[in-house]
């Protein structure tokens, strides 16, 4: 069966950092798009970033230049890690597989782990 597991969220101080990571099995991970999202009380889901087979990589603007998606395809794992974090980055973050373009929108995949939570505060 397919499985998504994340891990690597907890309380960071604002300016700390996290590594995610999101290991998959289920599926042929070399071959598809991953993104994360991400999903605080009272506000949309958000994508935040989104890797290809080939590792071309997206980014939402809020998350741009403290933000870093990549995959080690030997590990069947995406990884996010944040730097410089923000209060406003707290968010039940989650990985998703399977998603797909259409033009630069991105279609989420219909496989999802549980998420991890981000807390971050000083």
């Amino acid at each position: 069966q397919v499985q998504l597991v994340e891990s690597g969220g907890g309380l960071v101080q604002p300016g700390g950092s996290l590594r995610l990571s999101c290991v998959t099995s289920g599926i042929i991970f070399s071959r598809g798009a991953m993104g994360w999202y991400r999903q605080a009380p009272g506000k949309e889901r958000e994508l935040v970033a989104t890797i290809t087979s080939g590792g071309s990589t997206k980014y939402a603007d809020s998350v741009k230049g403290r933000f870093t998606i990549s995959r080690d395809n030997t590990k069947n794992t995406v990884y996010l890690q944040m730097s410089s974090l923000k209060p406003e980055d707290t968010a039940i973050y989650c990985c998703n597989a399977d998603g797909q373009y259409f033009g630069t929108y991105y279609y989420p995949g219909k496989y999802w782990g549980q998420g991890t939570q981000v807390t971050v505060s000083a």
